[in-house]
């Protein structure tokens, strides 16, 4: 199959790993009980740093495919978790590990400083998965 014009400039087009959609009925499951380390994305209709944010999102999704599970959830569709979890704002960028809060950012911040969080934060630690009750 001969290649494009635009990928012979700039080369395939990037990998797209979309985010696992989370609602109230399956956040804890997707979220807590993860086997996997979490990035949770709260976002929100016409939030305009949700938009910025959204790209990020998806190269963090791709970039971590299978090591990190990138979830993203509409403040509208889980109101008791997020009640629960204390999020006041979009966008949000929460990440668990082993079923448990370990870092949370409010607005938006670039893909080197999430890249950051996730090798020191989620990756990092050595300790084997225990199942939250």
């Amino acid at each position: 199959m001969a290649m494009g014009f635009f990928e012979k400039l700039f080369g395939p087009a990037p990998k797209v790993v979309p985010p696992v959609h989370i609602d109230d009925e399956n956040f804890r499951d997707e979220v807590l009980r993860s086997k996997e380390p979490v990035l949770l994305d709260v976002w929100s209709d016409g939030c305009a740093p949700c938009r910025q944010l959204e790209p990020i999102v998806l190269k963090l999704s791709a970039a971590y495919q299978g090591r990190v599970k990138v979830a993203e959830v509409n403040a509208a569709a889980a109101p008791r978790a997020l009640r629960r979890l204390g999020v006041m704002g979009t966008p949000t960028v929460i990440y668990f590990r082993r079923g448990r809060e370990v870092e949370r950012v409010v607005g938006v911040r670039g893909e080197h400083y999430h890249r950051e969080v996730i090798e020191a934060r989620l990756l990092a630690a050595s300790e084997p998965y225990v199942k939250p009750a």
